[in-house]
């Protein structure tokens, strides 16, 4: 199984904060946030990594390309992309040809939750026959969330900009088949961007998918969230 990191957005609200640091190098608990993310998807059993970090950020640059020259020749290769993209979505559609083939696992650099959670919902993924396990919350701290619809067998059937009595949001975390790349394709081609507006399509176009809870989510958007990240993880502990 493959898992792929967006590190693409330019992280604006962090450095008007007062934070020098890139996102991606941020550090929780002195563990920056997308090595977090790479020691986890190797825990999981990762056979390939694949990462998206806009052209803006030359430090960033440097420390996944020497990330990328230690792991060449381990059991987890690390794809790497340097290209600023519009949305998340086309980041999303640079990394797909290194995704294609098998199952894989797609989050952005910022997006904070327990170990063992995570492992839990890959084995999960592993388990299940849908063609897409989205990771949901009902622990709501966000400016914009996207909600998710279920039935009650946690089948997702709607993703909406406005609450209409959905209990969760979606947590940022995506496990996917092969099949869903296609949808991706089919996006870029109608002009679309924002991976809610593609996760629309993934349920318009009738693949199955199944939400999965996490008790917490966290995003690092703010200045403000790196110490309630690093509550949470160190709660986890």
């Amino acid at each position: 199984m493959k898992f792929a990191i967006i590190a693409a957005g330019d992280g604006s609200r962090l450095a008007q904060e007062g934070m020098e640091v890139r996102k991606p190098l941020v550090r929780l608990n002195g563990e920056m946030m997308i090595e977090r993310l790479i020691r986890i998807f190797i825990n999981q059993g990762a056979t390939g990594i694949a990462v998206i970090i806009n052209s803006k950020m030359p430090e960033v640059a440097d420390y996944m390309q020497k990330k990328q020259k230690e792991m060449v020749d381990s059991s987890c290769p690390i794809d790497l992309v340097i290209k600023s993209t519009p949305s998340s979505m086309h980041s999303f559609y640079e990394l797909s040809p290194y995704l294609d083939g098998e199952p894989f696992c797609l989050t952005t650099v910022d997006t904070v939750f327990a170990e063992q959670d995570f492992s839990a919902y890959i084995s999960c993924f592993k388990e299940c026959n849908a063609d897409g396990l989205m990771a949901v919350t009902d622990y709501i701290d966000d400016e914009k969330p996207l909600y998710v619809a279920t039935d009650e067998e946690m089948n997702i059937t709607g993703f909406y900009d406005e609450q209409h009595g959905c209990r969760f949001i979606s947590g940022g975390i995506y496990c996917l088949r092969p099949k869903a790349l296609n949808v991706l394709a089919l996006c870029i081609e109608k002009g679309q961007s924002r991976m809610r507006n593609y996760q629309r399509c993934l349920v318009s176009e009738g693949l199955k998918l199944k939400a999965y809870a996490f008790p917490k989510i966290l995003d690092v958007d703010h200045a403000g969230d790196i110490g309630k990240a690093e509550e949470f993880l160190s709660n986890q502990e």
